[in-house]
């Protein structure tokens, strides 16, 4: 598939449903907003918050990239934030326009394509995104695009996949060996079973690599509420085996032995 086809594939994905509609938001009103808040936070919103940095945002000009259901984005715009977002999807703008409007707040929406950005060198403050940019066939050229439209001393604050993580794990025992697989690699696991087609996951050296232009880089793999089985793990995973496997996970074992085997990989990069 080239990358074109890619990308399209991407926004069909997630398209039919902004990531975590049909797990967490039962009607798309200010209350279904409130509500789906409410979930997305107590699942991880002390992860969230330590990347985001929410509170430190008055005044500063902010793009998230990827918005989403609009719940960070939100969080930015009640923080005083000078305020843009972008998406692949037009179901995730209008979530988020709607969402916006709903608590009287107001940001520079648009359709965007995190390769190419539409905004000139040295713009923003801040670039914030969660879970977007490893989605992107091209996610180096991603982000060479966040370096460029940061000012200097600027901060990058993403979230992208960890490769060796407990999800991963999981995916490659379900698809490769009770598939009679072994010898899939984790790449080929992640790229075609956890989300849209070609999602990709980074070693921490890989994604060192990813953020070298940068001149600071902190990044950190915390446990989740998917690798600890707390929570449906996405939106492709459901069904009796995940529910038994939730009943019998070794959470204090994992959460003793492998504290850093989280999904998540918060990359916190000043230019």
């Amino acid at each position: 598939m080239n990358q074109s086809s890619q990308k399209q594939a991407v926004h069909d994905y997630w398209n039919k449903a902004a990531c975590g509609e049909d797990l967490y938001l039962a009607e798309m009103d200010k209350n279904g907003y409130k509500d789906q808040a409410k979930i997305r936070y107590a699942l991880e919103g002390s992860i969230i918050i330590r990347l985001a940095k929410f509170s430190d945002s008055a005044d500063l000009k902010v793009l998230e990239i990827g918005v989403g259901l609009g719940a960070d984005h939100q969080k930015f715009s009640e923080a005083g934030a000078i305020l843009y977002g972008i998406d692949l999807t037009e179901r995730a703008v209008e979530h988020t326009q709607r969402r916006l409007a709903a608590f009287g707040l107001d940001s520079k929406l648009s359709l965007g394509d995190a390769e190419n950005l539409s905004y000139p060198d040295s713009f923003f403050d801040v670039v914030y995104s969660w879970g977007v940019l490893h989605h992107s066939p091209n996610t180096e050229k991603a982000i060479s695009e966040v370096f460029r439209v940061l000012k200097p001393g600027g901060d990058a604050r993403i979230m992208i996949y960890h490769k060796w993580s407990m999800v991963g794990f999981m995916l490659w025992v379900r698809y490769a060996l009770l598939q009679f697989k072994p010898w899939l690699k984790m790449d080929q696991i992640y790229s075609a079973y956890l989300e849209s087609p070609g999602t990709k996951a980074y070693s921490i050296e890989e994604g060192k690599q990813l953020f070298a232009k940068f001149s600071e880089v902190s990044i950190t793999t915390p446990l989740t509420h998917g690798d600890l089985l707390d929570s449906p793990v996405g939106q492709r995973h459901r069904g009796p085996i995940l529910n038994i496997a939730r009943i019998f996970w070794p959470r204090w074992l994992i959460r003793k032995l492998l504290p850093s085997s989280g999904l998540y990989m918060l990359v916190d990069a000043r230019k």
